[in-house]
């Protein structure tokens, strides 16, 4: 695994990672020790979205700083809570990922270098780039196919993966998104072509993914229905808009 230091780019110190977390008390300590092996001094937030259970407790003993909601407020919502707070923070790069341990800290580094090898301003960690052997449940995998094919047409680029919450972005993409104009909750797809058309270029990094060790919140009942109704919905509104600007 390698570790980043002051030689990698001048990155060391200069990363932000943001990890909202809602009752991942079993997952979020052993989330957190694997981001601080690869990232030894950066900062890291949990943001705590209300959790019912010690997984705020877990991020605080195990060196996080956790920010709390006082209650459930969504993903969107717990993101943009890390997104306000890094505004007053000095940082290049800020990273997301998931609490329940399916996200590999291990592929920080290559998002990073990719952003700055291909002039990115965002890169998302893509389970599908390149063969794989995450699996997900059927109508989860053909939502995460149709959800592909619409971005990537929005966006005249191909994108494999755009529901994945591991990503790497540059500052201006976290101003951008520090803004109510963020949807708070599922900030997938649509965020994407949101940026896009705000004028950011969007890249991806191959990466191999643990299945979700947490329980899945946000696939259970009839959340999957919504989640597809909302994302398209959303999608539409996003491209009929006008235009945002990336810088506010």
């Amino acid at each position: 695994m390698h570790k980043l230091s002051s030689s990698d780019s001048g990155m060391e110190g200069s990363i932000l990672v943001i990890i909202p977390a809602f009752n991942e008390e079993k997952t979020i300590a052993a989330v957190i020790n694997r981001v601080k092996e690869v990232l030894p001094v950066a900062e890291l937030v949990v943001i705590d979205d209300g959790s019912r259970d010690n997984t705020a407790a877990q991020a605080a003993a195990s060196g996080a700083r956790v920010v709390h909601h006082p209650f459930n407020l969504g993903a969107g919502s717990a993101l943009q809570t890390g997104f306000k707070y890094a505004l007053g923070r000095n940082f290049s790069y800020l990273i997301t990922l998931d609490g329940d341990g399916q996200h590999k800290p291990k592929y920080i580094k290559p998002l990073i270098d990719e952003i700055e090898r291909g002039g990115y301003d965002m890169v998302i960690g893509s389970r599908f780039l390149s063969d794989t052997r995450y699996r997900a449940p059927f109508f989860r995998r053909l939502g995460m196919r149709f959800f592909s094919m619409l971005t990537s047409l929005a966006i005249s680029k191909k994108i494999t993966d755009p529901t994945s919450g591991f990503r790497a972005m540059r500052r201006e993409v976290v101003e951008f998104c520090a803004q109510d104009i963020y949807p708070v909750d599922y900030p997938d797809a649509d965020v994407i072509i949101m940026l896009h058309r705000a004028g950011s270029r969007i890249g991806e990094v191959s990466v191999e993914m643990n299945q979700p060790q947490g329980k899945s919140k946000q696939h259970s009942g009839l959340r999957p229905l919504y989640y597809i109704f909302k994302m398209t919905l959303s999608i539409f509104v996003t491209l009929f808009r006008e235009k945002p600007r990336l810088t506010p």
